[in-house]
């Protein structure tokens, strides 16, 4: 894996760039395009190879795949999928391997789901249990990859109480009940990402959201989908490492072009103003159920520590790495709580990002279940920096960097790839 040296920028942030794809709606263009049995073109779909991994699970189970440019592609599964003798290969994709142990639960074939060394140690009884209440059949290895699912016609739609607010429990199990018989239906403590009702909407399925007295749900029955055309929206979670660079790197000024703005995924925005950073929203429209808009950013001298707890924390949890740099140069304290579930990440994101970040000078301290950040005008840097497999603390690092005082090593960042293979090249157009 390739090392880097991140170097302190000493000229601001400027111009506009156009955010990649989001990771979450290309992966659900190929899993739910696929139940529709017929054709349907995907435009902007993300290279980043978590959604490749899909997609290349998808060829091997005899979905017709035709690109027509480097980011736009045809899937058509009118001829049904079949069984695939060898291992589906999920890399490093969680989504991948969670929404798909849903998926191939109710096929009439035998999968095996397998992953990289990262993805092999991430906990999937979380979809396991849900999955076999309803009638799957999964072997695993203690709860973790690989996974073995004996597919099968007859799961039954239940009702089930998610302890977590989690989009990827959530879809595997609404992808298993669009096959199941009967209602399915999802609860859970908060809203989490609800991309898979988005574009199940989309395609005109039975499926019903809301909130009552036991808290979020969603709910699905089997019924006919129609094949329409998708564009994938700029991916937020990549954006926040735009925004949080422009916030501290002096005098910058940036626009980011196309970004999604599902009211899921918006807690980083939320967080932004509640710091006192200097941002804006234009021309904000819809595409296939999803909000989209430009972001404008400018440098913010005068950042302000927070509370983050509760309710926002599943809209923002792949932020939070990026969301303790923002913290660390600003006025105050920020506490962040309720966010145990960074541990069952690519890595235990509480204490890796903890001891990178307080490695290159940041006032940090991991908690059970987040991070105490008392906010420095200055950031030493120099050191050498271990994301530990996992793209969002090299990115997060390699930010902090730009507004630190020395150059720091950063090993491994090749992991930046599995998500945002463009992230070094959108930089280098803002300088």
């Amino acid at each position: 894996m390739k090392d880097i040296i991140a170097k302190p920028l000493n000229s601001p942030l400027k111009g506009e760039i156009i955010i990649p794809p989001d990771k979450s709606v290309s992966h659900r263009g190929i899993i739910i395009g696929s139940l529709t049995c017929g054709k349907v073109k995907i435009s902007n779909f993300s290279k980043g190879q978590d959604c490749i991994s899909t997609l290349n699970i998808f060829k091997n189970l005899g979905l017709e795949v035709d690109f027509i440019d480097d980011k736009t592609l045809t899937i058509n599964s009118k001829n049904g999928l079949k069984e695939y003798k060898g291992s589906l290969d999920c890399g490093n994709s969680g989504t991948s391997m969670r929404l798909l142990a849903g998926y191939l639960s109710g096929m009439d074939f035998n999968s095996r789901l397998i992953g990289d060394v990262s993805l092999s140690k991430r906990p999937m009884r979380r979809v396991i249990e849900p999955l076999c209440q309803m009638g799957a059949f999964i072997a695993s290895n203690e709860g973790k990859a690989p996974l073995d699912i004996r597919g099968t016609k007859k799961l039954n739609g239940i009702t089930y109480f998610s302890k977590i607010a989690s989009a990827q429990v959530k879809s595997s199990i609404l992808l298993a009940g669009f096959n199941a018989v009967g209602e399915t239906k999802v609860y859970e403590p908060f809203l989490s990402r609800n991309h898979t009702e988005n574009m199940f909407k989309y395609f005109d399925a039975d499926i019903k959201t809301g909130n009552d007295a036991k808290g979020f749900y969603s709910s699905i029955r089997n019924t006919f989908l129609c094949p329409k055309d998708i564009f994938v929206v700029g991916d937020i979670s990549s954006a926040a490492f735009f925004m949080a660079a422009a916030s501290i790197v002096k005098d910058s000024d940036i626009i980011i072009k196309n970004v999604g703005l599902n009211e899921t995924r918006t807690g980083i925005i939320d967080v932004l103003f509640k710091m006192n950073a200097d941002i804006e929203i234009l021309d904000k429209k819809t595409v296939n159920n999803e909000d989209m808009g430009d972001i404008r950013v400018k440098y913010s001298p005068n950042l302000k520590g927070c509370e983050i707890s509760g309710n926002i924390i599943p809209r923002l949890i792949d932020e939070i790495p990026i969301i303790c740099v923002l913290a660390g140069f600003a006025n105050g304290q920020t506490v962040i709580k309720d966010a145990q579930d960074l541990k069952n990440k690519e890595s235990d994101r509480i204490n890796c990002t903890a001891s990178g970040l307080y490695k290159m000078g940041f006032d940090i301290k991991a908690t059970e279940d987040g991070f105490i950040i008392n906010g420095k005008k200055e950031i030493e840097g120099g050191c050498e920096l271990d994301p530990n497999h996992d793209h969002r603390l090299a990115m997060s690092y390699y930010v902090a960097s730009l507004a630190s005082k020395k150059d720091s090593l950063i090993k491994d960042f090749s992991w930046v790839n599995t998500s945002f293979p463009e992230f070094l090249k959108l930089f280098g157009e803002l300088n």
